[in-house]
């Protein structure tokens, strides 16, 4: 990534015991996203929205709590970089603006010029990993490491994807006890 660090906070969920001892975490709300762009090592710049909208992880059974053992794994919605009231620096946008370039004619044969002119909102996924690394049952703390894989900005449509792997640290508190489901 850049030099810089980003992060999710205040992220709050349901943390379920499952009756077959496995653990389901579901993300609620929190400040669960952020605008990102990191530079590739040939220089390029992929902008994305780290985030974890409507994350549901699940842990492997048999566990009955939380451990150093814990691994939790899902995905979730990556919603678009962009809303759909950006407009593009030639005034085109999804919501607002106008739908062609105004000095490009509105050219049905042209494949390049139909992407580039027709805006969408991208609602597009991602997966999660998080892996416990340390449990503090007195205070109920928990932290360890995740690592995300989930696609870069399609500037409205017009572009594909990359895929952005996100690796770094977590924490979290656990209030009251486990119960299950």
């Amino acid at each position: 990534m850049t030099r810089y660090t980003s992060s999710l906070d205040q992220v709050r969920g349901d943390l379920v015991l499952e009756a077959d001892g496995s653990l389901s975490f579901i993300e609620r709300d929190g400040m669960d996203f952020q605008a990102v762009t990191v530079q590739l090592p040939g220089g390029e710049q992929e902008p994305f929205l780290f985030t974890i909208k409507g994350l549901t992880a699940r842990s492997q059974s048999g566990l009955n709590g939380i451990t150093t053992y814990t691994d939790l794994e899902g995905d979730y919605r990556v919603p678009s970089y962009r809303t759909s009231n950006f407009l593009d620096p030639k005034g085109r946008g999804l919501a607002t603006g106008y739908d062609t370039a105004v000095a490009l004619p509105a050219r049905g044969d042209s494949e390049e010029l139909r992407r580039e002119n027709t805006k969408a909102f991208d609602l597009l996924g991602g997966h999660m990993s998080l892996m416990i690394s340390k449990v503090n049952a007195e205070t109920g703390e928990i932290g360890g490491t995740f690592e995300a894989l989930q696609p870069s900005d399609t500037d409205m449509g017009t572009a594909e994807p990359v895929d952005i792997k996100v690796q770094g640290i977590f924490y979290g508190y656990v209030e009251g006890t486990l119960e299950a489901a």
